[in-house]
């Protein structure tokens, strides 16, 4: 299904395939892009036949060139101004992908820049092909990247968060991969197979296990270790019929069955 702001869903084998695909535009985000991506990961959070979920960009000059600038220059002394960040009526779309429930694999093909890195950013885990380069320029726009300076300085070293955002300079894949901004770094021919067999990989483990990590991670992260270790997040695999199975299944040499509670 492709909508008409241009956000391409396909749900295969409990992956749900995402792509940006307004390549006319370099998959820059334009308000209607933006509401479909908020709807579609919230969407995600509810459907039981999507267990992951792979976000990647159409063609191959772009994962994603940011907000459009063009719409925003367009709009600017017509309308009133753009909603301050985690304002509107509407939820953040970052703030969507960061939060849906289930795991998020970017498969970058392209550039990432401004709000396409910090969409990037919002992801679990992000593999590059080898021409990316990836940043947050908001600095020679004008713009605040209020997300990407709260999550950049989270993934890599806080000098390094700082001198990218002070200079708002694009970064090749492979600095990207030295500071852990990105997993894994491939020529382009072989990012979507190894997106897709990864996503696969995590459809093929306990799903209610793989959600309780997210949702660990996610909200203890900045927790003290005492507080950290006594959290209860996320959906609860002790309990689950699945840990049942997952035992059975070890004992009995064979592929579990997972239900997903």
């Amino acid at each position: 299904m492709r909508t008409e702001s241009g956000l391409s869903v396909q749900v295969v084998d409990r992956v749900a395939h995402v792509t940006l695909d307004r390549p006319e535009r370099m998959n820059a985000l334009s308000s209607g892009l933006v509401s479909d991506i908020v709807k579609a990961f919230d969407g995600f959070n509810h459907d039981d036949d999507v267990w992951a979920v792979l976000l990647t960009g159409s063609g191959d000059r772009a994962f994603c060139a940011g907000i459009d600038l063009k719409e925003i220059h367009q709009n600017d002394g017509v309308d009133r101004p753009p909603n301050m960040p985690m304002g509107g009526s509407e939820r953040n779309v970052f703030e969507t992908v960061l939060e849906c429930s289930k795991p998020v694999v970017a498969a970058l093909n392209g550039v990432a820049a401004g709000g396409g890195c910090e969409i990037a950013l919002a992801c679990d885990i992000r593999l590059a092909a080898d021409h990316v380069r990836i940043g947050l320029p908001e600095a020679k726009r004008g713009m605040g990247a209020n997300f990407g300076c709260q999550l950049l300085p989270r993934i890599v070293p806080r000098g390094i968060a700082y001198e990218w955002l002070y200079t708002g300079e694009l970064i090749s894949a492979q600095e990207a991969h030295r500071w852990g901004l990105v997993n894994r770094v491939m020529p382009a021919a072989e990012l979507l197979p190894q997106a897709l067999a990864l996503c696969q990989q995590l459809v093929a483990n306990a799903p209610l296990t793989v959600r309780r990590y997210k949702a660990m991670i996610g909200r203890g992260g900045e927790l003290p270790l005492s507080a950290a270790l006594r959290l209860n997040a996320g959906p609860n695999p002790y309990h689950s019929q699945d840990r049942v199975e997952g035992v059975a299944a070890f004992l009995e040499k064979r592929n579990p069955v997972w239900q997903g509670r």
